[in-house]
């Protein structure tokens, strides 16, 4: 055996010539009862004779057969396990001598563990005012804002405008809505419709130009000058519901406006210490990443790159855009997502020997909960989901899911967490970066 470099290794096989022989005659033997020869029953041409004239068939089916059993046998008395395809080569095979070939295979790698108890970490524990809650609260009353009409009036600064919008040119795909609510001179409406709407009274139409941003989220606009026609049929006023019990009760299942602050309080608590430990969590990744040093199989990265860039091409595919009108470099494009993807599989297999170390697993509940929740999401009969999750095997991929937050859990439960630094020390502290920087070029 030899180690070439990283995780790949090398193996040169001999296999005996008494092996090769009963093989060889155990492959020709196949292919004689199969065989049908000038002169001869079928079955029944000389075994010299099928050898002679089968070479190539023979030689193929005795590698097949010999090949993966004595690699194999190698591989596990040197305890070694193959993560990518054995690379064959150097194959020596001729009659009454042994078999020699040459296998090149990556193996997945073995490292110690450095201390991953006790990491320092930067976490604040979330704090939530009165303020935040009113806030919050103040966006459940605008979702239940009704829109009252005025009286006939011309639209100013402040007014709700109902229109009706078509489009005339600009644009290859029509642009029509009978019934489009804007606030005019609101910072969410673009400037050219509050612009040439202001003024105009109920019953009035208008034509006017919009310029789309490249960054538009409707990309058939994006980056487009279209001319509409609009035309104004309403003038509304935004109601919003009174601030008391009644509200409350509205939303849900509180008897009290304050029953109500109290739940969206620990809501608002909920999704920021989740953010914190979120980010606390990907401290401790980034520490652990840093803390080991072992070579990765380059199939391992290989396959994380692939992943990442399926999952870029869904998010693609999902906003309307054709991956393939992008024209990238995709060599590029692989080359510049390697060393993320390193730092991924690293973390993921420092993570997974943790796990082994402390004995986490997900529990059947943790695993029966997820699929309760696809279950719901595609509103699908839990056994149903179950059975096509178990066949594609999306359920080992949720079990590892679990696990892996369950370390990381793990992880952050036994950090030494600081307070993060104040702004005003940071900038300090990049000051003196910047200028011991400077002192140390000119020397």
């Amino acid at each position: 055996m030899a180690l070439i470099e990283g995780c790949k290794h090398s193996l040169e096989i001999t296999v005996p010539a008494a092996e090769v022989e009963k093989e060889t005659e155990r492959a020709a033997a196949a292919i004689q009862v199969k065989v049908r020869l000038p002169g001869f029953r079928p079955g029944k041409a000389p075994l010299a004779m099928v050898k002679t004239r089968f070479a190539q068939d023979v030689r193929q089916e005795v590698l097949e057969k010999l090949v993966p059993r004595f690699l194999n046998a190698a591989m596990e008395q040197d305890r070694l396990q193959a993560v990518s395809q054995p690379d064959i080569s150097d194959v020596h095979l001729h009659a009454g001598e042994p078999l020699r070939f040459k296998a090149e295979f990556e193996v997945a790698p073995t490292f110690e563990l450095a201390e991953y108890q006790g990491l320092t970490v930067t976490y604040a524990e979330p704090e939530v005012t009165d303020a935040d809650v009113m806030a919050r609260i103040e966006q459940m009353r605008e979702r239940k804002a009704e829109y009252v009409n005025e009286d006939p009036r011309p639209l100013a600064d402040g007014d709700f405008a109902v229109i009706s919008l078509e489009s005339i040119s600009g644009t290859e795909e029509k642009v029509q809505q009978d019934e489009l609510i804007l606030k005019i001179g609101d910072e969410a409406t673009m400037k050219e419709f509050s612009e040439n709407l202001r003024g105009a009274a109920p019953g009035e139409s208008r034509e006017f130009e919009v310029t789309y941003p490249e960054d538009y989220d409707r990309k058939t606009l994006a980056g487009k000058t279209v001319r509409f026609n609009a035309t104004v049929k309403a003038v509304r006023r935004k109601e919003l519901p009174e601030l008391n019990d009644d509200f409350a009760k509205d939303l849900g299942d509180y008897q009290t406006l304050d029953e109500l602050k109290d739940a969206v309080r620990k809501g608002i608590l909920h999704e920021r210490e989740h953010a914190a430990q979120d980010d606390t969590k990907h401290q401790l990744i980034e520490k652990l990443v840093d803390a080991h040093a072992f070579p990765i199989p380059e199939v391992f990265i290989d396959r994380q790159i692939e992943t990442t860039l399926n999952t870029q091409l869904q998010q693609l595919a999902a906003q309307g855009i054709d991956p393939r009108s992008l024209k990238l470099d995709w060599a590029k494009v692989r080359e510049s997502q390697k060393g993320r993807a390193d730092r991924d599989v690293r973390a993921s297999l420092i993570l997974d020997k943790i796990a082994d170390r402390e004995a986490i697993t997900p529990t059947q509940e943790e695993v029966d909960r997820e699929v309760q929740r696809f279950a719901r999401q595609q509103r699908e009969a839990v056994a149903v989901v179950r059975a096509q999750l178990q066949k594609d095997g999306t359920l080992n991929r949720i079990a590892g899911q679990i696990r892996t937050e369950k370390t990381l859990s793990f992880l952050f439960d036994k950090a030494r967490k600081e307070a993060p630094k104040p702004q005003e020390e940071i900038a300090e502290d990049k000051k003196a970066e910047a200028a011991a920087s400077e002192s140390g070029a000119d020397q």
